[in-house]
């Protein structure tokens, strides 16, 4: 079993807003032994952002807080010819989370703050990634990485997903799945991930998947709401799309204009019953929340 190397830095950048020092704390180099990455990153408090970059570096971490501001663990070893990376930050705070729980969901008079780690993953290695996200904030963009397979799950954290420069997925996507607790998500330009299957958990949180733009390829999405909101952009009506749901009475589904009942808790557009070849298909379950479909 080899040993990746992981290398701290000391050396400072200056950060545009409020010319805050933005100092890298972790490198993880590349290692011509590996053909993928494994990458479990946990955030249990704080804000985090993950970028591509223009590096070789498998990894690459920057943050405006010094490391002894902020509590981590970290591991990494290679398997076959994967890189595992296992990498827990926690920002240290005078408030405990039961006063951030608080904050969420009643609105106490802490404000967020402003300390942040920023991520930076090689464009040209494919990743499996796995992202945990406690409190706070966290922004994902994936335009032109390389990603394998995708989970985030998130607690009471607000999570953007995107791809902000419009390029699609360097590879195919075995799976794209995402968890909300009491949290957000929003999972924007879906049509970009080349995933066949999406998975979505909803439990009192709220969430948004965009497939609001031309797939490329057939989408399979499954869902499940518990007593949380879910809303689903839907492409142009000559997209084929069908709808499958399993509800209670406790719950509410409000759908699209274009989606017509074709069978028992089964809903269409025109599109779809004049070829459902390569349909846009969502198998969703929902008990005491509510499911919006919405037209682009």
């Amino acid at each position: 079993m080899r040993k990746i190397v992981l290398l701290f830095f000391i050396g400072e950048l200056c950060s545009v807003e409020g010319l805050t020092q933005v100092k890298k704390q972790f490198t993880v180099e590349k290692n011509e032994a590996c053909n993928r990455v494994e990458l479990c990153l946990k955030a249990k408090t704080g804000n985090c952002f993950i970028r591509p970059s223009q590096n070789s570096e498998l990894l690459n971490i920057y943050s405006n807080q010094d490391l002894q501001e902020y509590s981590h663990s970290f591991s990494n070893e290679v398997k076959g010819k994967t890189c595992m990376v296992k990498l827990s930050l926690e920002q240290e705070s005078q408030h405990g989370v039961g006063s951030k729980i608080s904050y969420r969901v009643f609105g106490s008079d802490e404000k967020p703050n402003d300390k942040f780690w920023k991520v930076y993953l090689a464009e040209d290695m494919p990743y499996s990634l796995d992202l945990d996200y406690g409190l706070g904030n966290a922004n994902v963009d994936l335009a032109g990485l390389s990603i394998s397979k995708l989970k985030i799950n998130t607690g009471s954290a607000d999570v953007n997903v995107s791809y902000s420069s419009d390029q699609r997925n360097k590879v195919d996507m075995d799976t794209f799945y995402i968890k909300v607790d009491m949290g957000s998500l929003t999972a924007r330009q879906l049509n970009l991930t080349r995933s066949k299957l999406v998975l979505a958990d909803v439990g009192f949180g709220n969430m948004l998947l965009d497939f609001s733009d031309k797939p490329s390829m057939a989408h399979r999405i499954k869902g499940s709401v518990g007593a949380g909101n879910l809303i689903i952009y839907l492409p142009d009506n000559d997209i084929p799309v069908i709808v499958r749901i399993t509800d209670s009475w406790l719950c509410s589904v409000n759908l699209a204009h274009s989606l017509k009942k074709i069978g028992e808790n089964t809903f269409a557009n025109a599109a779809y019953t004049k070829n459902p070849k390569d349909a846009l298909t969502f198998d969703l379950d929902v008990s005491m929340g509510k499911i919006i479909f919405k037209e682009h």
